[in-house]
């Protein structure tokens, strides 16, 4: 019989032999070991029981962070009572004493009812986790241990409070926390994590239970990396109704993910409901294929697809994805059950258009996203001039496939235009309107304008040419007296036209925005928010220019968030979601969404410049210069831009250069110049001469002085004791 020792672990750095006595913890077997220490089975020589011990090794032990790393695990462990969640029974100075856990690490492939009930009681001890505001950061099935069926989530290592605890008192922007393989993109690519992180590392140890491989694989871990951030795992076979959970939670994107633990525990419960009991059924209208002999008529085929997006829109029992989203897929050779999965529909209709002269052949299929299954096949040989009776036919085809009621009356979206022409300008206009450049906004005004010339009546095409002129303006390419004058002089000849038409009544909303009436703007949302159908557009909208300059964060959050739903890969709305939780303190999940954006599409320059602000917050100039020169390259134009720009160049030193920026906005007499030199003030740290400026820009109705101008770079301005005089003049004070 071995003899036993009593000793201080700290000053010892190897295995333990068995029989050593830790306290009353009598050292039976080496069960583990990492970066954090050695874990052992023990038994508790007092109550009899076998434990497991977690020892800190020596070089920790004598370093400050790593002792304070090794306790706030204790504290974390701790914060947690879940029958899912390993317990915590003692702590001493350099270990800790956890519930042994007899089991072992699950491993695949299972069959799916398996995979199901590990899934279910692991999603239940995240959400108790993020419950009490603790992220775990490494979950893989390492530290998932499996006994008798029952699952135990532990090791909580590197876990992480939302509230800004960490148990890594030492780490940094751009250090990896986490296991490489299982760990989020927004992990690996070293930026700030929440639940979201830990639902993909769900999704990566689900996917791997399910199919006997990793989701993410390579030789080196620059190539696992590079698969976490860029690729999609193999798809998962045969098709069952995990597929789509997995999916969704390895969504590159965190808001593309089940947003809490708990909505994912209730999409896990779900497949488990009666077939009688469905869910609300859900579809994407993908953009339809030009197949015309000149492949010239894109503008007619994405304006098909969005007709049969809008006649769906209204149907009360079934989810539709906005056009935006529905069409980020354009072109692309994706798999349709991938981007149902990515979009969170159960169905995905896709098509072709061939146009050739006055004729038009339409092909459409219906596919069921579970299996892959066509539901509806549909084609049609017709006169160009049956173009509005083939949408309807399709989208009734649809309704009858999914077994819900469609509505005939179009009287919320809009009459039709009275001839074709005046479709044919209607179409080209709105597809120059989302290509989203200066040139394209110029050429869609130019369309929509010649749309109501052929058809004065034609609502709609007024409706786009009032938010067409109010992009214009707040681009600065447009005066904002202009803007608005015509604003309103469209949206009121079409709601003279269509007095129930929500899209005029955000216009005429948005024209009073303009003009600081808050009362008249009030209205106008209220009037477009009442509809039977409100869409996406008009949540944000209403978030973006009403409830963000009252200062109602949390409620323009909630409505961006709810477009999001609809439309949940529109690059604008994620854009708000950041800009807004920067304005409510919440600094870290702002930059996140920003930064995502812009892995999406780098030609954004919008995330850059909140990105710059962060950057001048936190006192890293050079940062911050880098994130503005990044947006100056993408928009040389703007005079946020150039004013940001200059400002920083300035602030690192380089005054030459900055000068030479500077000068484009000449004397402030040209649109939105203002606002520029609002930014270069504030860059500078020159609040009195800001104000100056600022007074400028409100006089000139800058949209962007009521709440962007002066949050952007903090609240230096908003704090100083020009403040309430601007706000006087916005009439956000009495």
């Amino acid at each position: 019989m071995q003899a036993r020792l009593t000793i201080d672990v700290a000053v010892i750095d190897m295995t333990l032999a068995q029989g050593t006595l830790i306290g009353p913890y009598e050292i039976q077997v080496l069960i583990g070991e990492g970066g954090m220490g050695e874990v052992y089975r023990a038994r508790d020589t007092r109550l009899h029981r076998d434990v497991a011990i977690k020892v800190l090794p020596a070089g920790l032990a004598a370093d400050d962070a790593g002792r304070r790393r090794f306790e706030q695990e204790a504290r974390t462990i701790a914060a947690l009572s879940h029958p899912n969640i390993c317990q915590i029974y003692d702590v001493g100075a350099d270990y800790l004493v956890l519930e042994f856990i007899d089991g072992r690490p699950p491993s695949g492939p299972l069959p799916a009812d398996r995979v199901f009930d590990l899934a279910l009681q692991i999603a239940s001890a995240l959400q108790a986790a993020h419950a009490r505001g603790i992220i775990h950061r490494d979950l893989k099935p390492a530290n998932i241990l499996v006994r008798d069926g029952a699952a135990k989530v532990l090791d909580f290592g590197l876990a992480k409070w939302v509230d800004g605890e960490t148990a890594l008192p030492h780490t940094h922007a751009g250090m990896l926390i986490g296991t490489l393989a299982y760990m989020s993109p927004e992990q690996a690519a070293g930026r700030p994590a929440d639940e979201r992180s830990d639902i993909f590392s769900f999704g990566a140890v689900l996917y791997e239970l399910l199919s006997g491989r990793r989701a993410f694989e390579g030789g080196t871990a620059g190539e696992i990396m590079g698969a976490v951030l860029h690729r999609e795992p193999p798809p998962l076979q045969p098709v069952t109704a995990l597929t789509g959970i997995i999916a969704r939670c390895l969504a590159k994107a965190p808001v593309d993910r089940f947003q809490t633990a708990t909505d994912l525990r209730s999409a896990l419960e779900s497949p488990a409901r009666p077939a009688a009991e469905p869910g609300k059924p859900s579809i994407a209208v993908l953009a339809f294929a030009d197949m015309s002999p000149g492949k010239d008529h894109e503008w007619f085929s994405d304006g098909l697809a969005e007709e049969i997006i809008n006649a769906l829109a209204g149907v009360p029992a079934l989810k539709v994805i906005a056009r935006t989203s529905a069409f980020a897929f354009k072109g692309g050779q994706d798999d349709v059950r991938r981007i149902a999965a990515a979009l969170g529909v159960n169905s995905v209709l896709d098509g072709s258009v061939r146009r050739s002269r006055d004729r038009l052949r339409v092909t459409a299929q219906l596919i069921n996203a579970a299996d892959g299954a066509h539901l509806w096949v549909g084609r049609y040989d017709r006169d160009l001039s049956d173009v509005f009776e083939i949408q309807d036919e399709i989208a009734r085809a649809i309704a009858a496939a999914l077994e819900v009621a469609l509505f005939p009356s179009r009287a919320q979206g809009g009459r039709r235009p009275a001839n074709a022409a005046a479709n044919d300008a209607y179409l080209k206009g709105r597809h120059h309107r989302f290509t989203f450049t200066l040139d394209s906004l110029k050429r869609s005004l130019e369309f929509l304008q010649e749309a109501v010339t052929l058809d004065p009546d034609f609502a709609l095409a007024r409706c786009d040419i009032a938010w067409t002129c109010l992009t214009l303006a707040v681009s600065g390419v447009m005066a904002t007296s202009e803007a608005v004058s015509r604003m309103r002089k469209e949206a009121s000849l079409a709601l003279a036209l269509e007095p129930r038409l929500s899209d005029a009544h955000v216009a005429m909303a948005l024209a009073a925005v303009a003009e600081y009436d808050w009362s008249a703007a009030e209205t106008g949302f209220q009037r477009a928010l009442s509809a039977d159908h409100v869409s996406p557009d008009v949540r944000y909208l209403y978030g973006q220019w009403f409830l963000m300059p009252l200062g109602r964060f949390a409620e323009a959050l909630r409505e961006t968030e709810a477009a999001l739903v609809e439309d949940p890969l529109n690059l604008f709305f994620r854009i708000g979601v950041g800009m807004y939780e920067i304005c409510r303190g919440n600094e870290e999940r702002g930059e996140a969404f920003l930064r995502q954006v812009l892995e999406l599409n780098d030609r954004m320059y919008v995330p850059n410049l909140w990105l710059c602000s962060l950057a001048l917050r936190r006192g890293h100039v050079e940062d911050a210069l880098a994130q503005a020169e990044r947006a100056y390259a993408i928009e040389p134009r703007n005079a946020l831009v150039i004013g940001t720009f200059a400002g920083a160049l300035e602030r690192s030193g380089a005054r030459t250069r900055a000068e030479a920026v500077r000068d484009q906005l000449g004397t402030g007499a040209v649109n939105a110049a203002p606002a520029g030199f609002v930014c270069y003030h504030l860059v500078r740290g020159d609040v009195g001469s800001a104000a100056i400026w600022f007074e400028r820009a409100i006089a000139e109705r800058d949209l962007r002085a009521n709440w962007i101008l002066p949050r952007l770079f903090g609240e230096p301005l908003m704090s100083s004791s020009h403040w309430p005089a601007l706000a006087r003049a916005m009439n956000l004070l009495t």
